[in-house]
């Protein structure tokens, strides 16, 4: 569940294919403090961190995610408002955002 509240701006630094899935890697401020398996809102699309290194994550966006958004125009060097989920115990500052 996200809230709506931008945490931090990345920069898509590489885009690849991986069949018919695209991996994102992204800069940012909070990319060194995410763990796999994570949920992130980028420009409000719920991914999933694949990896992490240093300054950097990766996320995938499969078939689905890419049909429905606009992801394929994403390009090196676009920036992106990046949200994390909320945790259970968090504070509501925005609204909830339900559903992807």
């Amino acid at each position: 569940m996200f809230t709506g509240i931008i945490e931090s701006l990345g920069q898509i630094s590489s885009i690849r294919n991986d069949g018919t899935n695209v991996i994102f890697e992204v800069s940012s401020p909070i990319s060194s403090q995410l763990k796999v398996d994570q949920s992130l809102a980028h420009d409000g699309v719920c991914l999933t961190v694949v990896k992490v290194v240093s300054n950097t994550h990766s996320v995938v966006a499969v078939q689905e995610t890419l049909d429905k958004t606009g992801l394929r125009q994403w390009q090196v060097g676009r920036k992106v408002n990046l949200e994390r989920s909320m945790p259970a115990h968090g504070r509501f500052d925005g609204h909830v955002v339900q559903g992807h």
